[in-house]
């Protein structure tokens, strides 16, 4: 059966273009099917899937929607039904890859229909916009997005654009042609684990035990974006347990933080039934933004990583509060649940002699999540920091005990 990759486009100001890149594609042996996401214009579109089509997937029509003059309400209406239509069209084996191109808002759209596909499906932006400052983090979010800035305009098929679309249908031809490994582990099983610098050490170690046990073990950094994604390839059914070091995400929420990992933040395994290890690698710290100290942030006990960044220690106030939320999340799991907390420091950064260590305040997490956990979840603290060898080993036959 031949290849076939979506280009998403809005034919009512990017047609030629956009029919430029089909052909190219063509030319390489791949079929396509264009969706359009114009939302203006009184034209008759020539697109497989038109903008009528992508109205009524989205509850709406497409009269509706041009007579609108409220254009987040029908962005999100055109989304939508777009990402609805990509989803089952994946589904029923019509699109092996996707592909789009435009400015900001074709851009937005684009790549948020590309986000509702799952993770190894091939998925490739051009877009004018990509390195305009806080753009490209918002096109690609937690999504696999290969993003292709195209430097000039997409207006006019000038030499210089059709060298960008011509660069950009060979990669995402090859992506869809080509032998590529499937996502999903082949051999053994799949553990997903949170990773952050200063459990570097103990993350590296847990991953070498694991894989000398046969399991891969597939690594998502803490600062907010890996481990939201790690929450959707959980609920999407990519690993088989969890080892979640660095959940620190949980409190940046509850702050409004940094290191925000959304409100679903260690609930995927839980959700899923899957084996899951937590530990408390950068619980007891928060990574508020400068530009927004309170005023009694500049008083907190810190410690710099570096000069762009600082960590502050949470309040014992604030340790009940996320140990109390830890606990909500936890005691919903329909699977097995341990959690391992080191008694001389959370991480590196906690470590006698520096100004946040302080052993004695963490047990006010401890305590309270102690109290407020289900008896069925094993609490075990082991008399070491998270970046010694026996912590590691802790965390690794915890988790191999419930797999």
């Amino acid at each position: 059966m031949p290849k076939s990759i979506l280009i998403i486009s809005t034919l009512d100001t990017k047609g030629e273009e956009t029919f430029y890149l089909k052909d190219k594609i063509a030319s390489l042996g791949v079929d396509t099917l264009i969706m359009d996401l114009s939302m203006r214009g009184d034209k008759k579109s020539p697109a497989e899937i038109t903008p009528a089509m992508v109205a009524t997937a989205g509850g709406s029509t497409l009269d509706d929607i041009r007579n609108s003059r409220e254009r987040s309400k029908i962005t999100g209406i055109t989304i939508q039904g777009a990402s609805k239509l990509a989803v089952d069209f994946h589904a029923s084996g019509r699109i092996d890859g996707m592909i789009a191109m435009g400015g900001s808002t074709g851009t937005l759209m684009a790549t948020e229909v590309m986000r509702a596909l799952p993770f190894g499906i091939p998925k490739v932006a051009i877009s004018s916009t990509a390195a305009l400052p806080g753009l490209s983090t918002r096109y690609i979010g937690t999504g696999d997005i290969c993003l292709f800035h195209s430097v000039v305009e997409v207006a006019g098929l000038s030499d210089l654009l059709k060298n960008v679309i011509d660069r950009a249908a060979y990669a995402v031809v090859g992506m869809v042609q080509d032998p590529i490994t499937s996502p999903r582990a082949e051999k053994g099983k799949a553990i997903a684990i949170t990773m952050l610098g200063p459990c570097e050490k103990c993350a590296r170690s847990v991953q070498a035990d694991l894989e000398q046990a046969d399991y891969q073990v597939i690594g998502f950094s803490a600062a907010g974006i890996g481990d939201r994604a790690m929450e959707e390839m959980i609920r999407d059914g990519f690993f088989q347990g969890v080892v979640d070091l660095a959940p620190g995400g949980v409190g940046e929420h509850l702050f409004r933080f940094m290191r925000d990992a959304g409100p679903h933040r260690m609930e995927s395994a839980g959700q899923a039934g899957l084996p899951q290890v937590i530990s408390t690698c950068s619980v007891n710290h928060m990574t508020p933004s400068k530009s927004r100290y309170k005023p009694d942030y500049h008083q907190r006990r810190k410690y710099d990583l570096d000069k762009y960044r600082s960590w502050l220690r949470l309040s014992p106030d604030e340790l009940k509060i996320v140990a109390g939320a830890f606990a909500e999340k936890l005691n919903r799991a329909r699977g097995p649940v341990t959690v391992v907390v080191p008694l001389k420091g959370w991480s590196s950064v906690d470590s006698p002699g520096n100004p946040t260590y302080d052993p004695e305040e963490d047990q006010v997490f401890t305590r309270v999540l102690r109290d407020q956990l289900k008896s069925d979840i094993d609490i075990l603290e082991i008399d070491a920091n998270m970046e010694q060898p026996a912590f590691a080993q802790a965390v690794t036959d915890a988790l191999k005990a419930m797999m």
